[in-house]
């Protein structure tokens, strides 16, 4: 009796879980490139596979989403370890502004300044890319040395009221975290 117990127990285990595993998301950073002004280095990257059904449908119920990067420019070096020039966290978010119709987005590099999206699919693509972000003034690095830049990115988690939390437990099935992901160049 207590065998069969346990063997339904892990039938009901697996049962649950199993359709938890179909919502999984498979989030990548792509694009990853470097370009420079006159005094900088500045970045642009792409977050690939971020929206899916669950997490569009919490955006357009009203609740924000923040996609937070982490990265990291190293200079490489052979026989040490190789040095940190700059660490630097950003963040977009996306609201849809019911009354409105249209979504705003926030890039924390951009000095938070509102960017209004007519439609989804534009929202999705301003949320998604990063075009332009100084890493840092070119005076920081030196000719000829090999560097690195390390980013992975993430769906900040959706912050809901206590209650809410218990009725609406499906919500951590939309929160995504990237692999790292390196980029090599010669300045």
């Amino acid at each position: 009796m207590q065998k069969h117990i346990k063997i339904y127990f892990l039938l009901l285990c697996f049962t649950l879980l199993f359709p938890l595993l179909a919502f999984a998301i498979d989030v990548q950073l792509s694009g990853i490139r470097t370009t420079e002004t006159t005094d900088d280095l500045l970045l642009s990257l792409k977050v690939e596979g971020a929206f899916n059904e669950k997490l569009e449908e919490a955006i357009l119920n009203g609740i924000p989403a923040t996609f937070s990067f982490f990265i990291y420019l190293n200079r490489v070096r052979t026989a040490w370890a190789d040095e940190q020039i700059v660490e630097l966290n950003v963040t977009h978010t996306l609201k849809y502004h019911n009354l409105k119709n249209h979504y705003i987005i926030k890039k924390s590099w951009q000095d938070n300044k509102p960017i209004i999206a007519e439609s989804f699919d534009e929202a999705k693509k301003l949320m998604s890319e990063i075009s332009g972000l100084k890493i840092t003034p070119l005076k920081k690095m030196k000719k000829g040395y090999r560097y690195q830049i390390i980013a992975k990115a993430e769906l900040d988690k959706v912050k809901l009221p206590f209650i809410l939390n218990y009725i609406l437990f499906f919500a951590s099935l939309w929160d995504f975290e990237t692999e790292w992901h390196s980029y090599e160049f010669v300045y």
